[in-house]
């Protein structure tokens, strides 16, 4: 029974804070992912952060069985070290997998925002006609050696 509770009050607060951090610190980065539109970026944060709650939460109530007996104090350790850490890595791989996805979510709009005509379709933009004369690419009829 101690193995639980020490667990739960490891995982629980560690899913609590990570989560609140990824709030807190992640809203900015919405923001600017959604060209500025606040209500939206703060909709997507706390959509976010419901989903990383029952992901972690629910890896956490999933893995807390455990069948054998917990004999020493040495194979509490061990087992809750293995346990807390498969929480720890799930919690890192959904964070970055999330930054990782919003990351590539700006870029192609930086890319369809760079997209977009200097000028309306109708207009032209005036060419400079050539200067007179032969170019200096070319050397006067003087210097041909034929």
């Amino acid at each position: 029974m101690t193995t639980y509770l020490l667990y739960l009050a490891i995982t629980v607060p560690l899913t609590v804070w990570v989560a609140s951090a990824l709030q807190r610190h992640g809203e900015v980065f919405l923001v600017d992912v959604f060209h500025g539109d606040e209500r939206l970026a703060r909709a997507v944060n706390r959509l976010l952060v419901i989903g990383f709650y029952l992901l972690n939460l629910g890896y956490v109530s999933l893995f807390m069985a455990y069948s054998d007996g917990v004999e020493s104090g040495r194979a509490m350790m061990e087992l809750l070290s293995t346990r807390v850490g498969g929480a720890a890595v799930v919690v890192g791989l959904v964070h970055f997998t999330n930054v990782w996805a919003l990351s590539r979510f700006r870029r192609r709009a930086m890319l369809r925002s760079q997209a977009l005509p200097p000028l309306e379709p109708n207009r032209r933009i005036p060419v400079a006609p050539p200067p007179p004369g032969p170019g200096p690419w070319i050397a006067p009829d003087s210097a041909r050696p034929f």
